[in-house]
């Protein structure tokens, strides 16, 4: 079959201690401090053979990532951008879903011609984080496209335990869109998770500022909007994706470049601030200070976007403020999946709105490059 396979040199940067860790496992932990000289090929790859417990999916959408472009995009010294959980040479994409065509002899709870998505997060149920209820915290993790080889393929083999059907969306689209739909499940998965499972959400008639407008601060004020936020604040520096977050449901979308985001948010909120500020551009030295001077009493802050940089903050405000700061990553447990499958299969949410370009398997790093113009909302890959 074919396959999307990155590799890539282990060269630790000077200044880098490699961990035990990462020295037995040959997983960094920091991506970017070790990986270097990354090719991305579609090539012949072996068809993966299941394991009693898992199940053959064969991968019929497949969304480009931000942590696809880092792969793609590399720094002045030639190592990639993504700063997380890695090992290479591996077979790249996890926002995906498809038809499972060969089920495992454990497997009970799914049929050959189930259509399914899967989580990227492969937690051990094991280790203490996982028996605690924390499995994007596992002690043990994989990561589909990440660690092990992902869904930029023909198949992907996958625990069943990892899977979930789609029966729920077949009233609401059709047979092929169902895959779109199905592959944009993880990514507002992921917003999900850092809204309602870690934030701890916001009562209907909140006010919510989002900063960036890429496929999961999109998800995050659809799923805001859904969820009875009385005004929904968007800033994004992409014309192309300001118009996307009016689609998808903001009620006021800004370049901050244009505007100063605290400001117009204290403006908008009649001198309240928002209630809830959703990171999801990566760019938290430039967006927590002005969450920071336009947070309402008990706001909470919620960080999504990954950035491998440290920012000042002054916690007096916070304090004064009775204010939260909140790190999500992933998006398994607390019923996520499943939540967002109903609310696509509602009407509640159609992420399938910000699909802007589409691309077959053979063309995929195609689709990687033009995501990195960072002028789409989603660039999906039909296999």
């Amino acid at each position: 079959m074919k396959g999307l396979v990155l590799t890539a040199e282990w060269q630790p940067r000077p200044d880098y201690h490699v961990s035990e860790f990462e020295r037995t496992t040959g997983k960094a932990i920091t991506g970017n401090a070790l990986w270097r000289n990354p090719q991305l090929v579609v090539k012949e790859v072996p068809k993966p053979q299941i394991a009693p417990d898992q199940v053959l999916i064969r991968v019929r959408a497949c969304g480009v990532c931000g942590s696809d472009m880092h792969f793609y995009e590399t720094d002045k010294d030639n190592y990639i951008l993504y700063p997380g959980l890695t090992k290479f040479p591996c077979i790249l994409g996890h926002e995906f879903s498809g038809e499972i065509v060969e089920v495992g002899s454990a497997v009970k709870d799914f049929v050959v011609g189930d259509f399914v998505t899967a989580e990227e997060m492969i937690w051990c149920g094991h280790c203490r984080p996982c028996r605690d209820g924390y499995p994007n915290q596992c002690k043990n993790l994989e990561e589909i496209g990440f660690t092990i080889d992902g869904a930029f393929a023909e198949y992907i083999a996958v625990g069943a335990k990892y899977c979930w059907k789609l029966n729920a969306l077949r009233d609401r689209y059709d047979d092929d869109k169902i895959f779109e739909a199905g592959a944009l499940v993880e990514p507002t998965s992921v917003a999900y998770n850092g809204i309602f499972a870690r934030a701890g959400g916001f009562k209907p008639g909140a006010y919510v500022a989002v900063y960036g407008a890429g496929p999961i601060g999109l998800a995050s004020i659809a799923l805001c909007k859904a969820s009875g936020a009385a005004k929904v604040i968007a800033f994004e520096v992409s014309e192309a994706r300001r118009e996307l977050a009016k689609k998808v449901g903001a009620d006021y979308v800004y370049d901050p470049r244009a505007v100063k985001p605290s400001e117009v948010v204290m403006q908008l909120t009649n001198g309240e601030g928002a209630d809830l500020h959703v990171e999801a551009a990566g760019a938290p030295s430039k967006t927590i200070p002005e969450m920071e001077a336009s947070m309402a009493v008990n706001a909470r802050v919620v960080q999504i976007g990954r950035a491998a940089e440290r920012v000042p903050m002054y916690l007096e405000h916070f304090q004064t403020h009775h204010a939260q700061v909140f790190g999500a990553q992933g998006h398994s447990g607390n019923g996520t999946f499943p939540n967002v499958i109903r609310l696509m299969a509602s009407g509640l949410i159609d992420m399938t709105q910000i699909i802007t370009a589409r691309y077959d398997l053979v063309s995929v790093v195609d689709a990687i490059r033009q995501s990195t113009s960072r002028q789409d909302g989603k660039v999906m890959v039909r296999i």
